[in-house]
């Protein structure tokens, strides 16, 4: 039966309407108001009765039904779910496969880094390391014993331009994924924070907005990365935080953003007093474009990894923090972990200054740029977007091809990728296209005749699709 009585005072909730209807529906639910089963009226009764627009309450609703607070059954109404709301995440950041038992498949679907004598060079590091640990690696780890790592990254993006940086800006954490939440829970404050990110993203960016409660809301992109003009107008209708953005490699469609539009971009952040995370996690070759962090060093978050360098095992990223944030971004590391495991630490100190980790780097660059060239020889008759040195390429599908179906028959004949609406935000829009990850690890042998297949499929599109 449906609940007509259910009249909230949304006046009494901060900030936009659509967030206080979702509060007021999250804190009924709670109380049991509103028990397990009701149905709720339509988004049109409700918004007539609480005298706002259609799509205040389709968003609350949409806002809620992602909480699990409510479920929504087509061609039935919305309820009020059966059960309480799963604690937790409740996705998979990635869902691991079991390749062992399925020999003859290929994976394109991440860039895999090649072997190019990491395992010595790690056990030789330990080696070295290895002298005196009885009571240093006892002890809990310390940020102020960091320093001399922290000073050793700076000399390591010595290859970006950052603008002034040294060890006092820096964080260092456990990769990427980390840096990003660290920033989420150093900057995000209010009841239900929005995040702005362009509208194809590395999905991790969203999993990391849900642990803190942030809503995630795309940005249009074009041929060089976001777009200002649909920058400016999500400041104005949503009233964000934070822009996360990857003006270098933007992940999936390789595409690389100019000078003039990274000086749009942090000019409009300047307006709304947005905080830049620039995610640069993925950029291999050096790059003498001026980062975000170079040209708004008062806002912006520079965040990086050895995950696509060096080793992905290793669990080891950093934050450049803005300009006088550096002990805000340490503060927040210490609260949530203290600081880097000893082994951790210890061990990429030993590589980077030994020089170590820079001739790991230049290997694994050059064999991703082989395998790199060979793959667009490859495909160069069809319309791929790449960067030299990106270990990824973006391959928008010919007429006739609709993604889904395409990566469903590339796993057929033993090849695996990722389409493009893995990569959408909740309420994104996915074009039909594909992302081919250059997997190092593969032998090259079975690399190159998994790229003839996409190669082959390319050019055969189904006879029979609707275009």
């Amino acid at each position: 039966m449906t609940d007509t009585s259910w009249q909230p005072d949304l006046s009494v909730f901060p900030g936009p309407k659509y967030l206080a209807l979702t509060r007021a529906l999250r804190e009924a639910i709670r109380a049991g108001d509103l028990m397990p089963g009701t149905q709720l009226p339509t988004v049109r009764d409700l918004a007539w009765t609480l005298h706002v627009t259609p799509g205040t309450v389709s968003r609350a609703y949409q806002l809620a039904t992602q909480e699990g607070l409510l479920a929504a059954t087509v061609g039935r109404g919305t309820f009020v779910a059966a059960r309480a709301p799963r604690l937790g995440p409740t996705q998979w950041l990635f869902q691991e496969r079991d390749l062992q038992s399925e020999p003859w498949l290929v994976d394109l679907r991440s860039p895999q880094l090649p072997d190019v004598g990491q395992g010595a060079a790690f056990s030789a590091a330990m080696e070295r390391i290895g002298t005196g640990l009885e009571a240093a690696w006892l002890g809990y780890p310390s940020q102020r014993g960091e320093a001399p790592l922290r000073r050793a990254v700076c000399d390591w993006l010595s290859d970006r331009v950052l603008g002034g940086i040294g060890e006092q800006d820096v964080v260092l954490t456990h990769g990427g994924q980390n840096g990003l939440l660290l920033v989420f829970l150093c900057c995000l404050r209010g009841d239900r924070p929005v995040i702005l990110a362009e509208d194809l993203a590395y999905p991790g960016i969203r999993h990391a907005a849900k642990l803190v409660r942030a809503e995630m809301v795309g940005i249009d992109i074009d041929d060089e990365g976001m777009v200002p003009e649909a920058l400016e107008a999500a400041c104005r209708r949503h009233g964000a935080q934070i822009l996360v953005v990857t003006p270098e490699a933007q992940n999936p469609t390789a595409s690389r953003m100019g000078e003039a539009r990274r000086a749009e971009i942090a000019a409009i952040a300047r307006s709304y007093d947005l905080q830049i995370v620039e995610d640069d996690c993925y950029s291999a070759a050096e790059s003498r474009l001026p980062t975000l962090r170079a040209i708004a060093p008062e806002r912006t978050w520079y965040v990086s990894s050895l995950s696509k360098s060096i080793s992905a095992a290793l669990r080891f990223g950093s934050v450049v923090c803005p300009v006088g944030m550096g002990e805000a971004g340490r503060l927040t590391a210490q609260h949530g972990f203290f600081a880097l495991a000893r082994p951790v630490s210890d061990l990429c100190l030993d590589l980077m200054e030994t020089g170590v980790a820079q001739e790991l780097r230049r290997k694994v660059q050059a064999e991703f740029a082989d395998r790199l060239q060979g793959t667009v020889n490859a495909l160069g008759a069809f319309d791929i977007r790449w960067q030299a040195g990106l270990p990824f390429l973006w391959v928008p599908l010919p007429p006739g091809w609709r993604a889904s179906t395409f990566a469903r028959q590339a796993e057929a004949e033993g090849v695996l990728i990722r389409q493009a609406d893995e990569y959408a935000l909740i309420h994104g829009r996915a074009p039909h296209a594909l992302r081919i990850a250059v997997a190092g690890a593969i032998p090259r042998e079975r690399f190159d005749k998994a790229v003839d297949t996409l190669a082959r499929m390319l050019a055969r599109p189904p006879s029979d699709m609707a275009v």
